[in-house]
């Protein structure tokens, strides 16, 4: 049975605090720095937390009475018609004023429920939604005519209503599955906020300047003409205009107060608001202010255009100062790794809520958000806007009438089934329905020079175990805190390490000592390798991090055989803790470790602390044909081009032998995705970039150190067993040469 981990209820503060302060209607709306959490309440009164992809989300507290549809789930409000028939505040100005009053508590509860959201009762549970879902469901007109209610559209927009109200934030990154809604919901937004602001600036790009164009026209303006007219501001130009949608004198921002005063055309204060799109290119809309800025389709962009560098520039135009003035919403399916992928994979990991600097801001200001396509997929949705994951047991009505006996996650893994056998085909289908953010940056196989079938393979089947606990995730530490003594392994979520075996006890921390120099006592068992570094920290801030993997080989312990049991990718602050981890997981595990030499303060450590015996010398030379260097410290040199291709023949026999689909059901056991998505992408010719491939192929060439031994043909000296001949004539003897 699927079980969802998208969005949870937490309860990060005492039911106590949040009674007293509903009790005054104290909570405000926005970041709450004492409770680590943002409140998208606006009554002063706080209900449910959420937390969906790690933000933690204030909703509003339930009120007493909710709306409540006798088929108990949203259907659209009727409008009136009466209503209807006014398109603008000038038609209302001429209705009777006998007929108006009827009217006010109608629009004023509109404009409420447009500020404050809306409560409904779904399949008898009181259901939220923001007032910008409100005005999406209720006023927004799509091509299909009014939006379904679904609850992956009620979460993006929660996480979107947060991403507005924390002052840290400049928007969302949403990378999404094909046909999600987005361009429609982003839309509406850019409608609803456009026609609630005065002085503002609504831009819009996609992959290509005629898809904003598209865009603008097919969605953005259909939206704009189809308010109702408390809720439309006068334009100026055309009633459908192609490039820009202007919001300007006579038009008003309309409250009630407005709505029913008895102004004059000309009284009234225009809201001098624009909607507008740009051509596609690193320097769109550089140097403007802008409320709002819509990029769609951002992981399709293609060179000369880069996703990253246009972001640089329009951050730029969503803050004054250190002041962030103004939100983007981002959104898109990602193309293949090579053509622009990449660079959204880049933005979309730099906007992890999790990692943020001492400004308390992400490293691209924006804030991630994956919604796996079983939430949102047409035609597995029931009436009442739930995703139908599993096969149902009892009939589910979808919202056309139509029954859905199937679940959508058998239904995505048969279509992923039928196309195991062409694996770009797969993978384009992956990243059009991901189910994993995995999934959405899959790359094309023609890219890689390893078997990238085998190894997607593998990462399947990784996330379909993920739950079993196959990996750990800690630190090592010296017993007591007292260094060379004994290691032992303690789980923290946040810890460097991650680690699929442990050996048995009585095979923990052995050493051999030879002339007071420590060997490991488990070289028969396996061997790590590493990438290390020297500089503790960069001017960039942009070093590569240090990595070390931990391999066995076939031996008569207990141990699974060719397993990488360890994978540690990270960059702490000091070199010396990195130096420090790799010290201790040697000694705990009992194995050698062979390492690139060209940056040798790591294995001079390793020398200082009389570990030199852990070092592995190079494989493919014998003792006296070593350097100096190499016979003082060990490590192998990465500048030889034999050894780049050895290094890269060894990953490519690994993969082939021991990763994906084996045999009758049995796959590989290396469990860590982000060494095979190393793999995945890894570039002989740029393989400083690629930390975990080096590392985890050092330790590959360790396990197989035969295969590198050069045929040594030891000269000896030849003997000479002639017999000496001597001159005797005069005084002494003399030797014949």
């Amino acid at each position: 049975m699927y079980k969802q981990s998208l969005v949870k209820v937490v309860e990060p503060i005492k039911k106590t605090t949040i009674t007293r302060m509903n009790r005054g209607k104290k909570w405000k709306y926005g970041y709450n720095k004492e409770h680590d959490i943002i409140i998208i309440s606006k009554t002063g009164k706080l209900g449910k937390i959420l937390e969906i992809q790690n933000l933690r989300i204030g909703l509003p507290l339930e009120p007493l009475q909710l709306h409540m549809h006798k088929s108990s789930r949203w259907q659209k409000i009727e409008y009136p018609k009466e209503l209807s028939k006014l398109k603008n505040i000038f038609d209302w100005r001429s209705y009777p004023e006998d007929q108006k009053e009827k009217w006010y508590d109608y629009i004023d509860e509109e404009f409420k429920r447009r500020d404050e959201g809306f409560w409904f009762m779904n399949n008898k549970t009181p259901t939220y939604i923001t007032g910008s879902h409100y005005m999406y469901l209720q006023w927004s007109k799509i091509d299909v005519g009014a939006p379904d209610f679904r609850e992956a559209n009620r979460l993006f927009f929660i996480f979107w209503e947060a991403c507005k109200a924390d002052k840290r934030c400049y928007g969302m990154c949403y990378l999404k599955n094909r046909r999600s809604g987005f361009s429609f919901m982003s839309s509406a937004e850019t409608v609803n906020l456009a026609t609630i602001s005065s002085d503002s600036r609504y831009g819009i790009l996609s992959k290509s300047g005629a898809d904003a164009k598209k865009m603008f026209t097919d969605k953005v303006v259909p939206i704009s003409v189809n308010y109702p007219f408390f809720f439309k501001p006068i334009q100026d130009g055309m009633d459908r205009p192609k490039s820009e949608l202007a919001y300007r004198v006579p038009a008003s921002k309309f409250t009630r107060k407005k709505i029913t005063a008895n102004e004059q055309q000309e009284d009234l204060v225009g809201l001098d608001t624009t909607i507008d799109w740009k051509n596609t290119g690193d320097n769109s809309y550089d140097g403007e202010k802008l409320n709002l800025l819509v990029h769609d389709e951002s992981g399709k962009w293609e060179r000369p255009d880069n996703i990253l560098n246009n972001w640089r520039v329009t951050k730029t135009c969503l803050r004054l100062g250190a002041r962030v003035v103004g939100k983007c919403m981002m959104g898109s399916t990602s193309n293949s790794l090579d053509k622009g992928g990449n660079n959204f994979k880049k933005l979309y990991n730099d906007s992890d809520v999790t990692k943020r600097n001492k400004n308390g801001q992400t490293k691209s200001g924006l804030y991630s958000l994956f919604i796996p396509m079983e939430w949102n997929y047409e035609g597995f949705i029931d009436q009442y806007g739930q995703p139908v994951f599993n096969n149902p047991e009892e009939d589910v009505i979808g919202p056309d009438g139509e029954l859905i006996d199937y679940g959508i996650v058998d239904h995505w893994n048969n279509e992923a089934e039928g196309l195991k056998n062409d694996q770009d085909a797969l993978n384009e289908f992956y990243r059009q329905f991901p189910r994993t953010e995995e999934h959405a940056f899959r790359d094309e196989a023609k890219n890689s020079i390893f078997n990238l079938v085998k190894i997607y393979e593998q990462i399947d089947y990784n996330e379909g175990i993920g739950a079993q606990g196959n990996v750990n995730t800690g630190n090592f530490q010296w017993v007591n805190g007292i260094k060379d003594t004994q290691v032992i392994f303690y789980p923290d979520p946040k810890g460097r390490f991650n680690v699929s075996w442990f050996p048995p006890s009585h095979l923990q921390n052995k050493i051999i000592v030879k002339n007071g120099i420590k060997y490991p006592a488990n070289e028969h068992i396996g061997a790590f390798g590493c990438d290390s570094y020297d500089i503790s920290g960069t001017v960039d801030g942009k070093g590569s991090n240090g990595a070390l993997h931990g391999l066995t080989k076939f031996s008569m312990e207990d141990a699974p055989p060719n397993h990488f049991f360890l994978e540690y990718i990270s960059r702490p602050q000091t070199a010396e803790i990195f130096f420090e981890d790799v010290l201790m997981a040697l000694v705990f595990y009992g194995m050698p470790m062979l390492a690139e030499n060209n940056k040798p303060r790591l294995l001079y450590h390793l020398r200082r602390r009389g570990y030199r015996g852990y070092s592995m010398n190079r494989p493919d030379k014998i003792w006296n044909k070593l350097s100096t260097s190499e016979k003082e410290i060990g490590g192998i040199p990465n500048t030889s081009e034999d050894i780049k291709q050895a290094h890269a023949a060894a990953i490519e026999m690994y993969i082939q032998q021991h990763v994906g689909h084996l045999e009758d059901g049995i796959y590989g056991n290396i469990y860590f995705n982000q060494t095979l998505n190393d793999w995945a992408k890894f570039d002989i010719t740029k393989r400083t970039k690629f930390d975990a491939s080096i590392s985890s192929g050092l330790a590959i060439m360790a396990c197989n150190r035969n295969l590198y031994r050069p045929n040594a043909k030891i000269e000896k000296p030849k003997l000479n067993i002639s017999i000496a001949k001597y001159q005797n004539t005069g005084n002494t003897s003399k030797i014949i040469k």
